[in-house]
């Protein structure tokens, strides 16, 4: 190889060389660059990190609506121990709340007395013959004079009488008066008494509506708690049974009698008198069909009985019968609901006012008489004295009479 050519081959490996190497630390530098750049941040991020940062501002959106405004806590309902903003209580605080105003009457019997209350004791002694006969009933205390309220059937045929509270205390009572009528009376008692009840508004009351009963079923179980439903109002059962009364499917026994029927706000709006099992003629069993008389009734009763000793009734001077779907077709009438008079008293408000057998009293001022209230039921809301217009249909005319009541006689 020449020595031209030759020198000419080193001078280009030499500057291949020198390019090389250029171009590699110029990569290598980019690189370097590159990472520590990297780690500097990552650096003032941990940094950062550590450093109270403040809140950027939010601008609100132009569509967002206003924040709304708080409550003032005067504002907020204040709730009892138990209660509801509607005054209603769960029944566990019913319970607590009324139990103490509840007793148990002892009827002890007149020598030659019947009774329709389940005698004493029982069930899991044998009565001893040789000991006074005793039936038991149930009670409400309704004022702090000691005043109870009961069944006039509880007291029936009493010698004495005498009241169990519910922590176990027996006292003597004393009989007030009573109204068969409606089955109510009225006992007092003597000193300090553990609670009052609150009588309630029995027309407010709605089928469905929970109510709890509480009462002594078969004298022994004092206290005892039921709890069911209205399940209607302004029931009539005929014969000698008060009218308009509540029915209820809470468990109802021989002793309940007398005690109280509640609502939810701890108010007194029945008192139980009566269940119905079946039918003697059929031979069908019931159950769940108790029967209380409605607080209204039972204020107005009790307020006049502890004034008087007594309860004066308003007297139209009829018998009659309610009308329903069965005795508007056994009888071929043209209305399905009012009053069929079947006689009427010889001198009596509805003869004197025109009044005759066959007419049927579909209203009083203007209120229908039917489901919604019987004829006797709607007459105790007026006074002796008292002059009301009833219409009446006769020979398919309806005409209009009006009526002065007189007071009802005793017995």
């Amino acid at each position: 190889m020449a020595p031209r050519t030759r020198l000419a081959l080193v001078l280009g490996l030499v500057v291949t060389l020198m390019c090389g190497l250029v171009a590699g630390a110029v990569a290598g530098g980019g690189i370097g660059y590159y990472f520590g750049v990297r780690q500097l941040a990552q650096i003032e991020l941990q940094r950062a990190s550590l450093e109270v940062q403040p809140q950027p501002t939010m601008l609100p959106l132009p569509t967002a609506a206003p924040p709304p405004t708080a409550i003032a806590p005067s504002a907020v309902p204040i709730l009892d121990t138990f209660g509801q903003p509607d005054g209603t209580m769960p029944v566990i605080a019913v319970v607590q709340q009324v139990s103490p105003a509840v007793v148990t009457v002892v009827n002890t019997l007149a020598p030659n007395a019947q009774s329709n209350q389940q005698q004493l004791p029982f069930p899991f002694q044998q009565p001893d013959p040789q000991q006074p006969r005793r039936g038991s009933g149930s009670g409400g205390i309704i004022s702090a004079d000691g005043f109870i309220i009961t069944n006039n059937h509880v007291v029936e045929g009493q010698q004495s009488l005498a009241v169990i509270f519910y922590d176990g205390g027996r006292r003597e009572a004393q009989l007030i008066g009573t109204d068969p009528l409606m089955d109510i009376a009225v006992l007092k008692v003597d000193g300090e008494v553990p609670g009052v009840v609150s009588l309630g508004d029995s027309s407010a009351l709605q089928p469905g509506e929970t109510v709890i009963a509480i009462g002594s079923p078969l004298g022994d179980f004092r206290n005892s708690v039921t709890v069911g439903v209205v399940s209607a109002l302004n029931r009539s059962l005929g014969g000698d049974a008060p009218e308009g009364l509540i029915q209820t499917d809470a468990a109802i026994n021989r002793g309940n009698s007398g005690g109280p029927l509640l609502n939810l706000r701890g108010e007194v709006v029945g008192i139980n008198t009566l269940v119905v099992r079946g039918s003697g003629f059929s031979g069908v069993q019931a159950e769940g069909l108790g029967f209380a008389v409605p607080s209204n009734f039972v204020q107005k009763v009790s307020r006049e009985i502890i004034a008087s000793g007594k309860v004066t009734y308003p007297f139209l001077g009829v018998t009659f019968g309610m009308i329903d779907a069965q005795l508007a077709f056994d009888n071929n009438l043209p209305v399905q609901s009012g009053a069929l008079i079947g006689s009427e008293q010889a001198g009596g408000p509805a003869a004197t006012a025109g009044l005759r057998d066959g007419d049927i009293i579909v209203s009083i001022n203007g209120r229908a008489v039917g489901q919604e209230g019987s004829l006797r039921a709607m007459l105790l809301e007026y006074e002796p004295g008292q002059t009301i217009a009833l219409d009446v249909l006769r020979n398919g005319a309806t005409q209009q009479f009006d009526v002065t009541l007189v007071e009802r006689p005793q017995g």
